[in-house]
């Protein structure tokens, strides 16, 4: 093996710089790895002017003390260099040292000290300062107010209208959420909720019977058990299936949490639940209760469909009931409250479609609806179920700038009795929305936007009763970065005729409200 050599040795031989430089060693040798890294890591690897490697050649007790000599020289070479770097370099490398232990301290005393290797804590704290005023012929008038008791159009029971204060209250929201993951992938989600919108006589912004559900704001959750007490507000376990599919299943979760694309990319910061619900409150209506999902998605497409039971947890499955009270339960039964959807979307890198199938069956509440065509609102009629049909879609810019984000949806609802209903029973209804957001507004982070709205809104009532349900719902607002945790929201909303087919005949009524959103999050 002459050609490892150094060339004043060879008499002849030539230093090499690349192993294909040998027109007879090829990569099936045994030793071919071994002779590239010598040639190209350390150079100590001549061969024969006529480009040959030679490598059969029988090596003399010489050549080889020739080749390690010069293969030594080059080592030797680099710890030289490597040592020079190190004394250079002595006090930067000190310092790395330093701070590379100490992190291994505050890691270890983190690990010493976590709740769980598995489980990631995230809050989210929310203040509500505001105050409605009402307006209209209806207010408080001798003959017609909102606040005697009217006969409910579908049911044609007298109910109780809201009582209708222009009070400034302050509310809040909190929740907690614990994300746990097993593998990577899958996620075990459990979230803690309390707030104060339900109280005794309902915050005004709440969308309890003492308030007016259009007006709900998204934060205004309603503990079933009262004010102040933290309850589990969704428990639910999602994991992957492979080949684009995954898999979710709880006892307490919401219809949006089993939609692969939510086709909305309006508010940046929510105010009222109605802005929400992609111009389909009855579709997208959040059911929420005992459930599961299955979804599949690629790049662009997805397929979601889902079914939550309300009721899953309570009654006398399979034993309907009617009245004003009604106990039954369970999954799969005909009093379950329970919605089954099917949603099919396209997405892009700015924009989204999406089309939504849902089933309504009785006592599940539209979320939100012009008083009184909501499910919740018609005294727990299990003979009435509803298919509603949703379109939604959404545009986004690439930058900040004029261009603002566009999410628009439009629903359309058919409702259906199994028993004879009084006449003005809704048929059909619809509902639509559009909201613009601009990014960036005034200062890096802050964001302005606005959206105007038609809730569930009766188009077709039986016996020939012609609708007079006829809103509209707008909201402002403009979100303040105070810093990377601490966001402030003025907002104004105007709601025009917001108790619809119930408004008083030839009377006129509108609310208008402002208030203060503060956000922590930690």
């Amino acid at each position: 093996m002459a050609g490892y050599i150094e060339t004043s040795s060879l008499g002849g031989a030539n230093q090499v710089t690349t192993i294909s430089q040998f027109s007879d060693v090829r990569p099936t040798d045994w030793a071919f790895q071994a002779l590239s890294n010598l040639i190209e890591r350390y150079g100590c690897v001549a061969g024969y002017p006529n480009g040959l490697y030679r490598g059969g050649r029988p090596l003399s007790r010489f050549e080889a003390a020739a080749l390690l000599n010069a293969c030594l020289d080059r080592v030797t070479e680099t710890t030289d260099e490597l040592k020079r770097l190190l004394r250079e370099f002595e006090k930067e490398l000190a310092v790395i040292k330093g701070r590379v232990d100490g992190l291994e301290a505050k890691v270890g005393a983190l690990e010493a000290t976590q709740f769980s290797t598995t489980t990631k804590l995230s809050g989210r704290a929310t203040f509500v300062l505001g105050a409605p005023n009402f307006s209209g012929s209806a207010v408080n008038t001798a003959a017609n107010t909102v606040n005697r008791r009217t006969p409910n159009p579908l049911t044609g029971r007298s109910v109780s209208a809201v009582a209708l204060p222009n009070a400034t209250t302050f509310n809040y929201d909190l929740q907690l959420n614990f994300d746990t993951s097993f593998t990577g992938r899958d996620l075990l989600r459990t979230n803690l909720r309390s707030g104060n919108f339900q109280g005794d006589n309902g915050s005004v912004f709440g969308g309890n019977p003492h308030s007016l559900a259009i007006s709900e704001l998204e934060v205004a959750f309603e503990q079933p058990s009262g004010d102040n007490v933290v309850g589990v507000y969704k428990l639910f376990y999602q994991f992957p299936l492979g080949n684009g599919f995954t898999a979710t299943a709880g006892p307490r979760l919401g219809q949006e949490d089993m939609i692969a694309l939510w086709p909305s990319v309006y508010p940046a910061d929510t105010i009222l639940n109605v802005m929400t619900v992609n111009g389909a409150p009855a579709a997208y209506s959040k059911n929420l209760g005992a459930g599961a999902g299955l979804w599949w998605q690629n790049s662009n497409w997805s397929v979601s469909t889902n079914y939550v039971s309300m009721k899953a947890q309570s009654g006398k499955p399979g034993t309907p009931c009617s009245g004003a009270t009604c106990d039954t339960g369970g999954i799969g039964t005909r009093a379950s409250g329970a919605t089954g959807s099917v949603q099919l979307a396209y997405q892009q890198a700015q924009w989204g479609l999406a089309a939504i199938y849902t089933f309504l069956q009785p006592e599940t509440p539209f979320v939100p609806g012009t008083t009184p065509f909501t499910h919740s609102a018609i005294d727990h009629n299990v003979n009435a179920a509803t298919n509603a049909i949703g379109l939604s879609g959404y545009w986004q810019p690439w930058r900040s700038g004029l261009a603002p984000s566009v999410s628009m949806g439009w629903g359309v609802n058919s409702t259906n009795y199994s028993t004879a209903q009084p006449t003005g029973s809704l048929l059909t209804s619809q509902s639509w929305m559009v909201g613009l957001q601009w990014t960036d507004v005034f200062s890096l982070g802050n964001d302005f936007g606005f959206a105007v709205a038609q809730p569930v809104f009766a188009t077709a009532l039986s016996g020939g009763v012609v609708p007079d349900d006829s809103n509209y719902v707008w909201e402002w607002w403009y979100k303040m970065q105070v810093s990377n945790n601490i966001t402030v929201t003025p907002a104004l909303i105007y709601i025009s005729r917001p108790l619809g087919q119930t408004t008083p005949k030839n009377q006129t009524f509108s609310e208008l409200a402002g208030l203060l959103k503060t956000t922590f999050r930690f």
